[in-house]
Formats: structure tokens, sequence, C-alpha cells
């Protein structure tokens, strides 16, 4: 994958298992950007757009357990797509930076390493999908499944409900990504304090000169 040539803003995502504080982050650094006068939007996934978040209840319904693992991969790619072409490429162009909750990295390690579907074809399809859309930077936020099994809330969703075996798998292909993809992604110890999370967050983005 490549990045858009046409991109004018900076695309950065945050990714890791369930429960591991990605989404707090997300919104801190928000916060930041937006006290920083800098134009930014924050999407998550799956969802973001009207198409998207119908499909969003189907993948997370927690009754609809007989969804098949190839079905789901399609589902959070068409999700994926619609949001890209909608919402992300868009504001890119304009100059706007984008965060985004989660991105095709997900894909690549809840349907890839959780679910066992073969990595190269979701690589290929997310690469469709997202229309060779590339983040600037991927922060990994890594943390042990059973620290963020405990920080999850009793209501969980379909895929949450699979299992600490299955945050293991994903937590493992999570490495290996970020091993494979070693200039974009940057690995944050999720069981430091939010704060320095926060702080380590920003000096990496400074260090790249994605945020002043």
């Amino acid at each position: 994958m490549t990045q858009t040539s046409t991109s004018k803003g900076n695309f950065i995502t945050f990714e890791g298992i369930d429960g591991c504080g990605k989404s707090t982050q997300v919104n801190m650094l928000m916060n930041a950007m937006n006290l920083g006068n800098k134009k930014t939007i924050l999407v998550r996934e799956p969802g973001g757009t009207a198409i998207s978040e119908e499909i969003r209840e189907i993948l997370l319904h927690r009754h609809l357990t007989d969804i098949c693992d190839r079905t789901e991969a399609l589902l959070m790619t068409g999700s994926r797509s619609q949001l890209t072409y909608e919402v992300i490429l868009p504001n890119l162009k304009k100059g706007i930076n984008v965060i985004a909750d989660r991105y095709y990295d997900s894909t690549l390690a809840y349907q890839g390493g959780g679910r066992k579907i073969n990595l190269d074809w979701l690589i290929e399809l997310n690469q469709f999908a997202s229309y060779d859309l590339v983040p600037n930077v991927t922060f990994l936020i890594d943390i042990l499944p059973e620290e963020a099994s405990k920080r999850k809330s009793q209501e969980k969703d379909r895929i949450e409900r699979a299992g600490i075996d299955l945050q293991v798998r994903v937590r493992n292909a999570y490495l290996d990504l970020s091993s494979r993809f070693q200039g974009r992604f940057v690995i944050i110890d999720g069981h430091d304090t939010i704060e320095n999370i926060h702080g380590n967050i920003l000096a990496e983005l400074r260090r790249r000169e994605l945020f002043s």
C-alpha cells in the first residue's frame, strides 16, 4: 500500500485490542489538535457514515452470532470503503487532518490474526477498499489481553464476546504488523498512565513533524 499522493491533510490512526485505552487517546489527541488550531476531524470504525453505521449494527449485534468469518471481513471492509470515500479522502484533500479510531489494520489483526483469514488476501482487499490510502502514522496501544479484559464493561458486543483467546491472537497479529510496517507503526505501552501515553503520542507526532 502506498500513500495517496492527493492527500494534503495528515491521516493518523489508532489501533489496539478491545480495552486498550485507544479511544481515550483518540479523544485527547483531537482536543490537542483543536487547541493548536489545526483543522481536524475524528472518525471511528466500523461506522462514520449512514451506510457504515448500518453495517456496524450488523457486525456488533450481540445476537447475530452466526456471521461467518469471511462475511465479517467483507462487511468490515465495505464499511471502511464507504467511510474512506465519503469522509476521509474528501477531508484530507481539503487539508483537514483525520484521526481514525481504527482503520484497516484492525481487519488485518482481527480477521487475519483473530479469525485466521489469509493475510495477503486481506491486504489486497483493503488496498482496494481504502483507495490505496495509507496512514501517515499508526499508534498501536499495546496491552496484555488480561489487563484489557478488566477494563471492559459487562455489556460486550459480538466480537468482544468471542473471548480472551481471540484477543491474544489479535494482539500477536498487531505486533507482527508493527514489524512488517515498522516505518508507519509506533508501539505505545498501554499499561502506562493516560497522561504519559498522551505525552508520548504528541512527542512522536512532533518528531514526524505532524504536530507542533
